[in-house]
Parts: C-alpha cells; structure tokens; sequence
C-alpha cells in the first residue's frame, strides 16, 4: 500500500466490484423481474425466479461494501493533491453506505411476504400491492442517496483534475458527473415529465464515462510515480 501503483490498482479493483455488483443490483435484475405497469407479472417474476432476485441483494451488499472501501484507498492515493478535497470526498461517499444498506431491508421484505405462498390465492390484490410498495420504498430510496452518489463525484473529480498523474478529461467527466445526478434527482422529483426528457436520457453519461474510465485507468495503469500538481 506504500507503492502508488498498488494503491490505485486496489482502488481499481474495488471500484470494478462498485460497477459491476452497482449494475446487477440496480439494472440487470430489476430489468429482468420488475414491470413498472404489471405488479401481477412483477410478483410472479420475483417469484419464479426468487434466486435472481436474492442475487441482486447480495450484489447489493458486495456494492455497498466495496464502496465503504473505495474512498479509504482513494483519500491515501489522493491526500497529498489536496487534503481537505480528499477528506470531504471520503466523507461524501462514505455517508451514502448505511442508508444503501438499510434501503436494500425493502428487498428483504419483498421476500419476506412471497415466502407466504399459501396466501398467494386469497390474498393476491393485497400482496402485489404490498410487494410493489416495498419495491417503491426502495425506489424512493435509491433516488435520495443518489443525491450523495453524486457529490462525492466533485471533490474526487477536482482531486483527478489537479493530481497530475491521472487524465484531467476524468476529473473534469467526474464533476460533471455531480451534477447529472443532482439535475436527474431535482427533475425527477418535480416533474413527472422529466423521465421521458432528452435531458434524462443524456445527463447520465459524463458520470457513468468518468466512473468506468477512472476505474479502468486506474486498475490497468495506476499512476506515475511522481505527481504534478
């Protein structure tokens, strides 16, 4: 952990498991079991298919978990460019874990009312609605904490910007990265219109290209030796 290189290799790897277990959980299996306007064919998804959607909590807690460890690896490689930076990226990122964590009880409570199948029958109006409002809790969850998914991005982008030993078109992609997250929780939250925007469609992409390519650079190349600032 002394040698540069094997710092940001780690924190590569670990932001890998951020990425990959981030888009299992939060689009590969909800594409694959959740229908927004079927809450019938959703809890027969989820019920036929009860290990994929087991899958998706863990990859959930792998995410979570990961990213407690990120911004550690991070703040070590990133200190000396700017402490106070650093330390408020760390602070950021870190504070977004155990409200992740306790988001993901509304899954477990998902299964907690399909485990109940000799219900299933007499009670099926009340258990797609149950099962829905669980899966809109956790919705609604995803939607606050993406708030602090986002300003963490502005000082770690700032911090890539000014290292010296990592790409500024990163750093810059991060910060704007922030933003995106912060315009797609404000348009969502007040316009119902917003979703099917040009904006919506498009916002995303400086956060999702300066995450991937941060992760990416830093699990393939690491950093120079020496930083300028």
């Amino acid at each position: 952990m002394n040698n540069p290189k094997s710092t940001a290799r780690l924190a590569g790897a670990l932001y890998l498991i951020v990425v990959v277990a981030g888009i299992i959980n939060l689009m590969y299996v909800p594409s694959k079991l959740i229908v927004r306007s079927d809450a019938a064919l959703t809890v027969k998804n989820i019920i036929e298919s009860e290990s994929l959607f087991k899958f998706g909590i863990v990859a959930g807690v792998l995410c979570y978990t990961a990213f407690l460890l990120l911004p550690l690896v991070l703040y070590k490689l990133l200190k000396d460019v700017n402490n106070d930076f650093a330390v408020a990226m760390v602070a950021l990122a870190i504070v977004s874990v155990p409200f992740s964590l306790v988001n993901l009880l509304n899954k477990m409570s998902v299964l907690t009312l399909i485990d109940g199948k000799q219900y299933l029958v007499t009670l099926a109006d009340q258990l797609q609605a149950q099962v829905f409002q669980y899966l809109d809790f956790y919705s609604t969850g995803i939607s606050l904490i993406s708030i602090f998914w986002g300003l963490w991005l502005f000082p770690f982008g700032f911090l890539v910007y000014k290292s010296g030993f990592l790409p500024k078109v990163l750093g810059a992609l991060l910060m704007a990265g922030c933003f995106g997250y912060l315009i797609n929780f404000f348009g969502s939250f007040f316009s119902e219109a917003y979703q099917n925007s040009v904006v919506a469609d498009y916002i995303s992409l400086p956060a999702a290209v300066g995450e991937i390519g941060t992760c990416l650079w830093l699990l393939i190349f690491g950093v120079k030796t020496k930083s300028v600032n």
